[in-house]
């Protein structure tokens, strides 16, 4: 089933509040279905609009957090409260802090039991336009429409593969330890419209930064038999906790999501005082696409070893380099 949206618009209150329902059968448990919604750590896997989700405040059900998703094309970030309710099935959230020419927004999920044993999945938001501005309505419901549209298509997918996700979405990791600042390991990371000039198997990378700290990345890169290989993704930079996260946006055929962060910190356990650079990785496969990419005898774990090989090498690249260039600029 598809997911089913209606609106309706409330004039009574100061500035017009629009309502919109979307909703969509899953032939899962609820208590399984309600556990995607409510992990929030898991959205950027589960959730195509999702780039990034911060949890500063997580006290017994009641939460803050802090998104950053696609909205009509663009990366839009705000805070929202959360109030979960397991028991119920219900997850409630409203903005704190809306982006222009949101006014104001909340909702609600609901997972309920559906006759057939599976569940029946409610998103509803209420929202109001900036200046109740009509063509701000327009954008907003629009947005709406296609984000929970897409959000509860994905979560449908996601919860029907049961069992067998544990075994597509795995994480890994590389390090290096760098003596340098983290101030120089994070510019070299920072600055990745430089990369061509100093990253060997980067053959081109276009960068756009329309915010600071917002990039847009569209990279070229070159495999080991030389063929050329196109990543776009969108990054999120952190210079104060030297910090980046991305979100690849468009997945080769073996992937159904590809997210990872860079970590720059203190190594407490190093007798030197070294700095650790870690490089995150966590790839959801498709199996379908793994079948198509490498045979249908395929297994998932010669796809896991590929994908490992593949990213984690030019990670480690990418960290040796970024080693090499802070420390060179030691004092």
């Amino acid at each position: 089933m598809v997911p089913s949206a209606a609106t309706v618009t409330d004039h009574r209150a100061a500035g017009a509040v629009h309502v919109m329902e979307h909703v969509i059968t899953v032939a899962a448990p609820p208590e399984a279905v309600y556990a995607l919604v409510a992990d929030v750590s898991g959205w950027p896997q589960v959730f195509g609009p999702t780039v990034h989700v911060e949890l500063p405040e997580d006290d017994n059900g009641e939460q803050l957090l802090t998104l950053w998703a696609f909205a009509n094309g663009e990366v839009r970030t705000w805070s929202s409260r959360r109030t979960l309710d397991a028991a119920a099935g219900r997850i409630t959230f409203r903005q704190v802090v809306s982006a222009s020419p949101v006014a104001s927004m909340g909702g609600e999920w609901r997972v309920e039991p559906h006759a057939d044993g599976g569940s029946r999945v409610v998103l509803l938001h209420d929202f109001r336009a900036v200046d109740d501005d009509p063509d701000a309505v327009r954008l907003i419901e629009q947005a709406v429409d296609r984000n929970s549209r897409a959000e509860l298509d994905a979560l449908k997918h996601v919860a029907e593969l049961g069992e067998e996700r544990a075994s597509l979405c795995f994480t890994f990791s590389d390090t290096e330890h760098v003596e340098g600042s983290a101030e120089d390991v994070f510019a070299f990371l920072d600055r990745a419209d430089l990369w061509p000039e100093r990253l060997p198997h980067v053959a081109r990378l276009v960068l756009t930064e329309k915010e600071p700290g917002l990039q847009h990345l569209d990279m070229d890169t070159r495999g080991a038999d030389g063929s050329l290989h196109n990543t776009k993704s969108v990054r999120i930079c952190f210079p104060d906790r030297h910090t980046l996260v991305y979100k690849q946006l468009h997945m080769p055929v073996a992937l159904s999501g590809h997210t990872g962060r860079w970590v720059i910190a203190p190594d407490p356990a190093d007798p030197q005082n070294r700095l650790v650079v870690t490089s995150w990785h966590t790839v959801t496969l498709d199996p379908e696409g793994v079948r198509h990419a490498l045979g249908p005898a395929a297994t998932l774990d010669e796809a896991r070893t590929l994908v490992r090989k593949a990213l984690g090498g030019n990670s480690s690249r990418t960290l040796r380099q970024a080693k090499e260039y802070a420390e060179s600029l030691r004092s």
